[in-house]
């Protein structure tokens, strides 16, 4: 479909917790093909509605070759967890060691509304719940420790992106807006 503009930390939209999708139709079809191009083109290991914009309850993957979209996710998480360095298309060119749950199984639909039960681990499983997060307004700089958490403020603070413009925000031709009701 179409390469979007990704939201750039500071936006608010990417602090707003995404509203469930409750109309499964061309328009939602359009705006997972959006996502996927999008986080193709960028490139991501995953990209959630929020950050091109929609306060929808959908995000997309690609890790290890593995194309994939989510709608309304609903998680479980291991105990065991793993470390490793986390980045986000929204906060550009910064990563940073972030604890997450080593798999997950997260249920949800995919664009079609048929029911959909993914089983990550590893990368898979950290995408998984990095855009899960986004849903709900949470960024990974949030799940840093504070020392950690402080380093990446100042990076993102000292970054050339920092501040721009944001992009405006198109408004949907759909009778909810884009949203759910």
């Amino acid at each position: 479909m179409a390469v979007q503009p990704i939201r750039l930390f500071g936006d608010p939209v990417l602090r707003k917790p995404a509203l469930e999708v409750v109309d499964f139709d061309r328009e939602l079809h359009k705006l997972v093909a959006d996502l996927t191009d999008t986080m193709v083109e960028a490139p991501g290991a995953g990209l959630a509605a929020p950050q091109i914009g929609v306060g929808l309850r959908v995000f997309t993957w690609h890790v290890d070759g593995e194309l994939g979209h989510l709608v309304n996710p609903r998680l479980e998480l291991s105990e065991e967890e793993q470390h490793g360095l986390e980045g986000c298309l929204s906060i550009p060119d910064l990563s940073f060691e972030c604890t997450r749950a080593l798999s997950v199984v997260a249920r949800g639909f995919d664009m079609h509304g048929e029911p959909v039960t993914v089983h990550g681990s590893d990368l898979l499983a950290r995408a998984i719940q990095h855009e899960t997060d986004h849903l709900d307004g949470v960024l990974f700089v949030d799940r840093l420790d504070q020392a950690a958490r402080k380093a990446a403020m100042r990076e993102i603070r000292e970054a050339e992106w920092f501040g721009l413009e944001r992009p405006t925000v198109k408004v949907s031709p759909h009778a909810t807006r884009g949203f759910g009701l």
